[in-house]
């Protein structure tokens, strides 16, 4: 089998400062946007991050429309609505604020609204039919409101596939064109319900890609434009990895304990993002893939703070319940990386040996971890060992977990 020897590296066009989400009718109007689609979740609809977003979009003399019925874990019920609202809308443009889903929903009515077709046609293999995207879609940019999912760095866009009670993704090269990140103090950020999830996110986000199998060790594609987004860890996406992770390191439980601290609000935002583009080019493995069933299989958790009115494990939560185990499972494929992220994660490495690895990584994440407030393991939000065969049984029929996509477009 022929190796890889190449990887590319792709990101949005990134803006960060205060006030930047004031800019977003100058900056998308140099891709010629007259009529934009915002899009956005009913909780933020009536906040201030939307109503700034609106009023320099107007002052560009852009005509702008607000999608506002993004579901908290978007589903393929929530993302098909939005795709109608986006065809029927005459849209050239879109914006994204909020988090995640937010964004993720966005991609999602950018795509099949440019390039209609079943919902399945662009998602992941074995689930979906994985076919690769026509061509160029419409510009958007993100103005993310949360320090989490980085997805406004990434072309993939996920959502729950309520048939089989598992996540999936739409395949890459949906990746907004640009993205604002405004201070901190003007949206969520990671302090507000549910903050400290996005923030651990980040945090798996960074380990993740940084433990990923080398993009030297994946086989090569058969032609150019089948290189997966997904590549591997590689010297380009370790360095985004590296930075995320001291930065949560510093300033994640300082963002939660203290909802006036700015500084450290804002390098969490910064995080997310560095995080994201790591990720988005190396790829995550087993806490995500594993994240799939737990999130997707919820019977009655109510996460706290969550104004969601349902049964819900946040994705953030279902990621990094998993992760202790899987770091202690991974290590000895590459002692040495993963003894790199727990010094990273202020884990005293001095002396320690290869075998040591799995257990100092583990160990500086349930720090965070229980500083954070997180459930105590998959007993907490209502699992046990009843529900592995069920678990497993749907993880098979989606896709095998976000280090194995292929195939996206150029």
């Amino acid at each position: 089998m022929q190796r890889e020897t190449a990887f590319t590296m792709d990101t949005s066009s990134i803006k960060y400062g205060p006030g930047v989400s004031r800019e977003v009718g100058h900056d998308i109007s140099q891709w010629g946007v007259r009529r934009v689609l915002v899009v956005t979740d009913p909780y933020l609809a009536d906040g201030a991050a939307v109503a700034t977003v609106l009023e320099g979009l107007r002052k560009a003399g852009i005509d702008a429309v607000v999608f506002d019925q993004v579901r908290v874990e978007p589903s393929d019920t929530s993302i098909l609505e939005a795709i109608a609202f986006a065809r029927d809308g005459g849209f050239d443009g879109y914006v994204a604020v909020g988090g995640g889903s937010s964004i993720d929903t966005a991609k999602a009515a950018n795509l099949y609204a440019t390039y209609p077709a079943d919902l399945l046609t662009y998602v992941n293999l074995p689930l979906g039919q994985g076919k690769p995207v026509p061509g160029r879609l419409l510009p958007l940019v993100a103005v993310p409101t949360t320090a989490g999912t980085g997805s406004e760095t990434t072309g993939i866009a996920i959502f729950d596939y309520t048939p089989i009670h598992a996540k999936d993704r739409d395949r890459a090269s949906c990746a907004p064109a640009g993205v604002g990140c405004d201070r901190p103090g003007e949206h969520e950020e990671p302090t507000a319900p549910g903050g400290r999830l996005r923030g651990l996110d980040v945090l798996s986000h960074a380990v993740e890609s940084f433990t990923a199998l080398a993009f030297t060790e994946r086989p090569a594609p058969e032609s150019p434009g089948l290189r997966p987004a997904y590549q591997g860890a590689n010297p380009i996406s370790d360095i985004w990895s590296m930075r995320a992770l001291e930065l949560v390191s510093r300033y994640l439980v300082r963002a939660i304990r203290d909802s006036t601290d700015d500084d450290a609000r804002g390098q969490m935002l910064l995080a997310a993002s560095f995080a994201g583009i790591g990720f988005g080019n190396a790829g995550v493995h087993l806490p995500h893939g594993m994240s799939y069933p737990v999130s997707g299989m919820v019977r009655d958790f109510v996460p706290a703070g969550y104004p969601v009115g349902r049964p819900l494990i946040p994705h953030g939560m279902s990621v990094i319940l998993n992760a202790p185990a899987v770091f202690r499972f991974t290590a000895p494929a590459d002692p040495g990386r993963h003894l790199h992220a727990a010094r990273l994660l202020g884990a005293d490495v001095a002396g320690a040996r290869s075998e040591d690895a799995g257990e100092l990584l583990a160990g500086a994440l349930i720090a965070l971890m229980r500083q954070t407030g997180m459930p105590n393991g998959l007993k907490a939000v209502g699992y046990g060992p009843d529900d592995v065969d069920a678990a497993c049984g749907r993880h098979d029929r989606s896709a095998p977990g976000d280090h194995a996509v292929t195939s996206p477009s150029e």
